[in-house]
């Protein structure tokens, strides 16, 4: 079975960065780049938030009330719906809270693009993310503690691929000193970020 961030990927690839880039009227290597980053940026988020209880527990009844996967089985209408950037904002607010802006400059700033246009496309994959998750706990049968083993898996799966950026995305997502963290991501550029999914 496919593992949440290979399924995203999959989707995105398979004609939701083209969609996205008409939707947004960016270059398709633009949202791709930004996506290399998005997506495990809010998968990291997500593991951070059910590192704990009463994250797990949220989160799963975020998933069970509102994410069925029933998403993924139609990315290109969803993302073209406009509907994509409304329905995502939520899940930043609960995924990122206070680190959010932070990740939307970040990301600007290793891939070129705009923050705005940024905050929209990890608008737009946020209920992709949650969607692929919440077809996993159904599938498998999955509690709260089994949710966040398999976000577990996912991260140790991304480290696997590229160490450097999931390694750079987790202390963005953990430290409190701006300043350094940013300035590497941004050297980091979107090659790196990207590596993530070759």
């Amino acid at each position: 079975m496919a593992g949440v961030l290979d399924l995203v990927m999959q989707q995105l690839q398979g004609g939701g960065i083209s969609q996205m880039s008409q939707t947004l009227g960016l270059g398709e290597e633009d949202v791709s780049n930004v996506v290399g980053g998005a997506v495990p940026a809010v998968l990291g988020a997500l593991t951070r938030n059910s590192g704990s209880t009463a994250g797990a527990a949220a989160l799963l009844g975020a998933l069970d009330r509102d994410h069925d996967g029933s998403i993924l089985d139609d990315v290109a209408g969803f993302l073209g719906s406009g509907e994509g950037v409304e329905s995502g904002a939520g899940v930043l607010r609960h995924a990122l809270g206070d680190r959010q802006n932070r990740v939307e400059t970040a990301l600007s700033q290793s891939s070129g693009v705009d923050a705005a246009s940024v905050a929209k496309i990890l608008a737009m994959v946020a209920p992709l993310i949650m969607g692929a998750l919440g077809r996993a706990q159904r599938q498998q049968g999955l509690d709260a503690s089994g949710v966040a083993d398999v976000l577990g898996m996912e991260r140790e799966a991304a480290r696997q691929k590229s160490p450097q950026a999931v390694d750079m995305l987790t202390r963005l997502l953990d430290s409190d000193d701006d300043g350094s963290v940013m300035d590497e991501v941004a050297q980091m550029g979107s090659s790196l970020l990207g590596s993530l999914f070759k």
